[in-house]
């Protein structure tokens, strides 16, 4: 688990000659595991500034405005203060959602760790994928009740991946940043404020244009190991659309012994296993979206570390505020509301998991001479922390446990031995239907509990209704 919660460290430098930018050390620190454990999903310094994965300096322990003006090289300064102006002078919503992308394109443009660089998808890739969705929809058609979701198939090379995923991000991760940055103007009484707008106004300016460098940088580095637009479980992509990512597929499959024409198609089929949930599921994104937002809401500031630190600000040196950051003042409490809030959320996502591993499994099993490997090999990189994990634990908050995944997949398998497809799928219906966490726990327990008749309830409701509506006549 990351310890950095909207960290904020350097963003990376603009690129001097097209691509070839200057790359940070990848060896950044403070992330954890993504394993099985349970306990509080924070860090010890949730929404201090440090490093994310694969950015910053070692530690990510960096000071963005030590780093901005500690040298005074010519070379960079002139860069330094436009990149302080633009901090000071944002008067948007909680996070600086332009500095966002454009920073999350400069890591692109730097390439990753392994030296890889971005490309544009050629018309070879493009057809390669859009035939693999094609073949996985007519597989999947035999194992869910679901139809095709996917009204389309694209293949994006990363730059396209942060284009089309930044609106999802945008609803992720404002309800969070909007909390923190209120309590950032709320510190003062209300006779005060009005005095100290201008210090407010500055605080939030930076705190949006920090929520954005911390932000576009995740997401740069999570483009460079996705490889689709579902890898977190949550539809990022515009709805209706399957994408996969062909540098990144080639990335995943390199040292797999596997052919990579069935790298491609089960991970196809894993993409668009997921656009069929997503698509024929109405209330889903709602459901896990709003989770967030119930999380966000829970959130509570430590006020008196932030009104120490406002009372001692001289506007003139605000690398103070970044230093009464890193001291941890935004520690989030572990509260009921928050509680529920992630156990929905991580019970939801581990259920959309579970379905789709569970599918995708038995559509590939006797097609694909790879398909145990494979998934292996995905479950691994979850338990070992993944950097999807890993980024949306850093952005978020909440760890989704590995072993709720495998918990979830066998119940699906095991309701699709009990009930059949139709029984299985009839359960997405609505929220109520599904499993809990409790069942997640005990899955033969659920799936041989016995199952309501909601058609016998819906029968005598509407008897109910007629019978209302003859009385009702009568009286006339």
């Amino acid at each position: 688990m990351s310890d950095t919660p909207f960290g904020f460290g350097l963003p990376p430098e603009e690129p001097e000659n097209g691509d070839e930018g200057k790359k940070k050390d990848p060896a950044g620190g403070g992330q954890g595991s993504g394993g099985e454990g349970g306990g509080n999903p924070f860090g010890a310094n949730p929404f201090g500034f440090g490093g994310l994965p694969g950015m910053g300096g070692p530690g990510g322990a960096d000071n963005p405005f030590a780093a901005m003006f500690g040298s005074l090289n010519p070379n960079d300064l002139g860069a330094a203060f436009q990149q302080l102006g633009q901090m000071l002078s944002y008067e948007g919503g909680p996070v600086n959602w332009d500095m966002a992308k454009q920073i999350a394109r400069q890591v692109v443009a730097q390439g990753t760790p392994d030296g890889t660089k971005d490309a544009s998808v050629g018309p070879a890739e493009k057809a390669a994928v859009e035939e693999a969705v094609r073949l996985a929809d007519l597989w999947l058609d035999g194992v869910t009740s679901l139809p095709s979701g996917a009204s389309t198939a694209v293949a994006w090379s990363r730059a396209e991946w942060v284009e089309a995923t930044l609106p999802a991000w945008q609803q992720l991760v404002d309800p969070v940043a909007e909390r923190v940055g209120t309590a950032m103007g709320d510190v003062l009484p209300e006779e005060m404020q009005a005095m100290a707008g201008p210090l407010i106004g500055m605080m939030r300016s930076m705190g949006g244009a920090m929520f954005g460098q911390q932000i576009g940088q995740a997401v740069g580095a999570l483009a460079g190991e996705v490889v689709g637009s579902t890898d977190v479980g949550l539809p990022l992509g515009p709805a209706g659309k399957a994408a996969l990512l062909p540098l990144n597929i080639e990335t995943f499959g390199k040292d797999l012994g596997v052919p990579k024409d069935e790298v491609r198609l089960y991970l196809a089929l894993r993409e668009a296993a997921h656009q069929r949930l997503f698509a024929h599921v109405p209330w889903l994104r709602s459901h896990l979206f709003g989770a967030v937002e119930g999380y966000a809401r829970g959130i509570k500031v430590d006020t008196s570390k932030l009104e120490e630190a406002v009372g001692q600000l001289d506007p003139t040196h605000p690398e103070q505020l970044q230093e009464a950051l890193q001291q941890g003042m935004f520690q989030p409490e572990d509260t009921p509301e928050q509680k529920a809030a992630l156990a929905r959320l991580e019970t939801a996502l581990a259920l959309v998991e579970g379905w789709v591993d569970a599918v995708v499994h038995e559509a590939a099993k006797s097609r694909l001479t790879s398909a145990d490997a494979l998934r292996e090999t995905l479950r691994r990189r979850r338990a070992s922390g993944g950097p999807a994990e890993q980024t949306f634990a850093t952005l978020i908050g909440l760890e989704l446990r590995p072993r709720r995944l495998r918990d979830a997949s066998r119940l699906w398998a095991s309701l699709t031995d009990a009930r059949g497809v139709d029984g299985r799928d009839h359960l997405w219906e609505h929220p109520d239907m599904l499993p809990t966490a409790s069942d997640l726990d005990d899955p033969d327990g659920f799936v041989h509990r016995e199952q309501l008749d909601f058609s016998e309830i819906d029968k005598m409701l509407g008897e109910a209704a007629r019978r209302d509506d003859d009385e009702g006549d009568g009286e006339k």
